[in-house]
């Protein structure tokens, strides 16, 4: 039976970007969902809710912003890739306009950061570990890359799941060799998949 995962891409970025693909090569015969999230919170987060009330993935994986939007999914199996908690203030530190950094199914070439959408995101923080049972942390899992140039978010996911996340080297992009030695092993053994 094919196992089902959706993953969720990090900012500026789209379903095209390159871990989709190296999910679908490492976890052979897996359905690698991979859409296009909004940039806006409010819209993002009803998104994701409703593509996992359709395709109820076995596993949602989360890099980066999508690990934000990943341990926002309560009940489901989740495995955070360098997640960043705390967006509103790195989104207010960039330029108004973002380039996507992989091409996006409605052609979208750019977004662009309104202070609405950083409120949206702040709203959102000040709530996201509310509520987390024991079952939503042995739901989840986290990877964090020691050389991350972007986020470094592994004691905040160690207080508030009580216990620590999967160390490994690397930087906040993981490559191929990344994905395949350290964390898509790691997801197989979290998952019970051969």
């Amino acid at each position: 039976m094919s196992q089902r995962i959706l993953f969720i891409h990090g900012l500026a970025s789209s379903g095209k970007y390159k871990m989709a693909d190296q999910l679908r090569i490492l976890v052979k015969g897996a359905d690698v969902l991979a859409p296009d999230v909004p940039p806006e919170p409010d819209r993002a987060l009803t998104f994701l809710q409703s593509v996992c009330q359709e395709y109820c993935p076995d596993l949602i994986v989360g890099h980066s912003l999508g690990g934000f939007w990943a341990q926002k999914l309560r009940g489901w199996r989740k495995a955070l890739v360098n997640p960043t908690f705390h967006i509103a203030e790195f989104l207010r530190s960039l330029p108004s306009e973002m380039k996507y950094l992989s091409p996006r199914a409605d052609g979208a070439e750019s977004f662009f950061i309104t202070e609405e959408m950083c409120r949206g995101y702040e709203a959102l923080e000040a709530c996201e570990f509310d509520g987390l049972s024991c079952e939503e942390k042995d739901l989840t899992m986290a990877f964090f890359a020691e050389s991350d140039e972007t986020v470094r978010q592994g004691p905040e996911f160690a207080l508030y799941y009580g216990k620590p996340g999967i160390s490994y080297p690397g930087k906040h992009q993981p490559v191929f060799p990344e994905m395949k030695q350290y964390i898509v092993p790691e997801i197989k053994k979290f998952c019970s998949w051969q």
